[in-house]
């Protein structure tokens, strides 16, 4: 990169004089909240779904699934159209795709028009997702206020699904299931023209779609969720489950192949050559599995078990969203100080111990005793992680890169929370069944005739002893999200680096911290 071009680099990357800047940051971090909450929003109202759509049990899950798969399989492809056609442009042209989207799903009638919306969601928002991180790079120095903003941004990130869980429980309750998709219509429109007004467009940078790669990269990464989807579903052994696996071999390893030929590749793979990136990179694919899994199962454990209605659920994980906002603000204040490592390895390590008090839980749990303290713990540790990866991730990538950059971090975010959640409900699964063996028999010792009478003609257990593999299962798969959490910590203390570099780029032309 030539002084001249680094100037122009610079110059593009001006923040806006007086409240532009805030307004600009407020309009992509509400795009961000929009597209990011989207994943949990559905959760609460999926019964609801079921009923009003006639999806099988089996079938229902893909309404989550829809929007994963999309999501996470095209961020790459997300990531460099903002970098060839303006990230303005294209970040709009995602949140219009999204919102009209948001309006088929909101007027759905039959389940494959539900399915059909929430795959389209998906485009739109590994469209704009990708383009609104990457655009902070280039309306903010990189300094103080690219650090406040990219907390700002961490903290919606990772506080988005506890926020969707809150918002779907209170549009489920007082309004309708559809309205949380015709909630994002209104919110989305807002965002296309605020951001025609206050955000400036991005330097474009000649060059061509590696279609190619973009294509193996997105299917490879499809069937390698779906793979991980579908053994949670059917079992390690199914046909279709190692079909899917091979196939994502097959095509990741072409990827690359090809990657390593192309010019302008959509993924520069010399970004994993940097140590503190990939380890980055790792980071986040193991806290993400963590993190999907904590609000999931949580979730299933407050309304089953506590018999916690959709609203009350949303309130409990309110917590979560406001420790995350205390943890990533404190966090940008300090990076410039001591670095990011400190807060990535005791992010880490705070999520771990949060996910392993959780280990803890009961059928006599109950959420003041036994819940608030470790979402808390855990909650705290995700603040101090999501800035410090941030940062390290776009640390030194030009600006003509910092779209795949930034499209890896959040594919990287989205997959591993897709793999993890599989694997998590293949544990959940195991340890559910074992305890359902010895309930059974304690069931069969302790019921009355009628219960066993009821027992042998739906082959569900009754409530006192249903409760009690639930929770077995649930107490089991928060052990293995916080092994996801250790894995981070120690990815964090053994492969990242902090060089003196690295601390002037966060000072901001080496002016000193706060």
């Amino acid at each position: 990169m030539t002084e001249s071009h680094a100037s122009t680099a610079q110059a593009t990357a001006a923040p806006r004089k007086g409240r532009g800047g805030g307004i600009a940051l407020l309009v992509i971090c509400s795009c961000q909240l929009m597209v990011v909450l989207d994943i949990t929003i559905v959760n609460i109202a999926l019964p609801h779904i079921q009923t009003a759509l006639g999806f099988s049990t089996e079938n229902l899950s893909w309404v989550i699934n829809a929007y994963t798969l999309t999501f996470g399989g095209l961020l790459l492809l997300g990531g460099r159209l903002g970098d060839i056609l303006g990230r303005r442009r294209v970040f709009m042209t995602g949140v219009a795709l999204f919102v009209f989207a948001s309006l088929l799903g909101g007027l759905a009638q039959e389940s494959w028009q539900l399915l059909a919306a929430r795959a389209l969601q998906g485009v739109g928002g590994a469209i704009a997702s990708p383009t609104a991180l990457a655009l902070i790079t280039t309306t903010f120095r990189e300094g103080p206020a690219r650090n406040r903003a990219f907390g700002v941004f961490a903290a919606v990130s990772a506080g988005g699904s506890a926020i969707g869980l809150l918002a779907g429980g209170v549009l489920v309750e007082w309004l309708d299931w559809r309205w949380i998709f015709f909630v994002n219509v209104p919110i989305g429109i807002l965002i296309v023209l605020a951001t025609r007004r206050w955000i400036q467009e991005s330097e474009r940078h000649p060059g061509h779609f590696d279609l190619v790669g973009a294509l193996t990269a997105t299917v490879g990464m499809v069937c390698l969720v779906y793979g991980f989807i579908r053994a949670s579903e059917e079992g390690w052994s199914n046909a279709l489950t190692l079909g899917a696996f091979a196939a994502a071999v097959v095509l990741l390893a072409l990827f690359v192949a090809i990657e390593n030929r192309s010019r302008q590749p959509i993924t520069p793979l010399w970004m994993f050559r940097d140590r503190n990136r990939a380890g980055t990179y790792g980071i986040m694919l193991s806290l993400a599995a963590a993190m999907f899994g904590m609000f999931f199962f949580l979730t299933l454990f407050v309304q089953n078990i506590l018999g916690f209605s959709p609203l009350r659920t949303g309130l409990a994980f309110l917590p979560v969203s406001v420790i995350i906002a205390i943890g990533a603000g404190f966090t940008s204040r300090l990076l410039p100080r001591w670095g990011p490592k400190p807060f990535m390895v005791t992010g880490a390590v705070l999520a771990a111990v949060g996910l392993g008090w959780l280990t803890r839980t009961d059928v006599h749990s109950s959420y003041l005793g036994s819940l608030l303290g470790p979402i808390l713990v855990f909650g705290l540790g995700m603040g101090l992680q999501f800035v410090s990866l941030t940062l390290m991730a776009l640390s030194g990538v030009e600006p003509r890169e910092s779209g795949a950059a930034s499209g890896i971090l959040n594919t990287t975010q989205q997959v591993g929370g897709s793999l993890g959640l599989s694997i998590l409900v293949t544990v959940f699964g195991t340890a559910s069944r074992n305890e359902a063996t010895a309930q059974v028999r304690r069931f069969t010792a302790e019921a009355t005739p009628a219960q066993l009478a009821q027992f042998r003609r739906t082959g569900r257990l009754p409530g006192p002893w249903a409760d009690q593999v639930l929770a077995s299962g649930v107490s089991t798969a928060f052990l293995a999200a916080a092994a996801f959490a250790v894995v981070a910590a120690l990815i964090a203390l053994f492969v990242i680096q902090v060089r003196p570099s690295d601390l002037e780029r966060l000072r901001g032309s080496g002016r000193p911290g706060p």
